[in-house]
């Protein structure tokens, strides 16, 4: 378990899975609910909640892939078990184990435990189904955005994410950002092949390269930081658009063909 953020009066934690997951967690502190993002573990999940003494209520899923959703199962099973009324909330998909609620864009999620109202928010690109949830303050955006980064294109176009990835980019700025894999380092690094004489990036790199020597979290981002560093959200930029042009050795003439551009050097970086 690491550092805990209050923020929308509630508790949000990362409980860390596999090698670099990180499975969000969601408290109030007059409450013993708790709330989950994408489980793909459910033996660290159970063992937090029976360290602090919680009732898991809701599952909230962005998309199918399997360490996001492994832990599903087990822990509605554990639930059941225990009495405990357990919803969860995904994403329209044949794969995705014991959903009791399909959503769609712009679905609203009470969590009345939480006094939190999310909006479901499409994301297609990484995987087809994939969905975010957000408020005015936060944002669970599964693998589609990552700090300095972006999910790889699995199932979507370079044109779907690049959508996807516009539609995140008009949230509040203050908006902080829950991804859910601890890739920011290995993001900046790349990001400096794009953009080296950027300076907010250059400042943030040093920053996540400190805590990562502690071993610390580097999430949440924020929307506001995440575009002025993050090459992915920065296709309209003269300075990405040259660096994409040198790397494929001819012009590009629209942001698509520059974000397709770089997200095919870092699949390769």
């Amino acid at each position: 378990m690491s550092q805990s953020q209050t923020l929308n009066h509630v508790n949000i934690s990362p409980i860390k899975a596999f090698s670099d997951n990180y499975i969000w967690a969601i408290t109030k502190s007059e409450s013993h609910h708790l709330a989950l993002i994408d489980p793909g573990d459910a033996k660290v999940c159970i063992d937090h909640i029976e360290q602090q003494q919680l009732v898991l209520s809701h599952i909230l899923i962005t998309h199918h892939h399997p360490d996001h959703t492994g832990g599903i199962s087990e822990l509605v099973r554990y639930c059941h078990n225990k009495q405990w009324p357990i919803e969860v909330l995904a994403p329209k998909s044949n794969v995705i184990p014991d959903v009791t609620r399909q959503l769609k864009e712009k679905d609203k999620i009470e969590l009345t435990d939480f006094d939190v109202t999310l909006t479901v928010i499409e994301l297609p690109g990484h995987t087809l189904d994939h969905i975010g949830y957000y408020n005015n303050e936060l944002l669970f955006c599964g693998d589609t955005l990552f700090s300095g980064g972006c999910g790889r294109l699995f199932e979507g176009s370079p044109e779907q994410m690049h959508t996807s990835l516009n539609k995140l980019k008009q949230l509040p700025e203050q908006t902080a950002v829950y991804c859910t894999h601890e890739y920011t380092l290995a993001n900046l690094e790349f990001a400096l092949a794009v953009e080296p004489k950027n300076p907010k990036l250059v400042h943030y790199y040093h920053q996540v390269a400190e805590l990562r020597r502690q071993d610390k979290v580097s999430l949440p981002s924020s929307i506001a930081l995440e575009k002025q560093i993050n090459p992915f959200l920065r296709a309209d930029q003269t300075s990405i658009k040259e660096s994409a042009q040198q790397y494929l050795a001819h012009a590009l003439h629209d942001e698509v063909a520059v974000f397709a551009t770089i997200r095919k050097w870092k699949d390769s970086f």
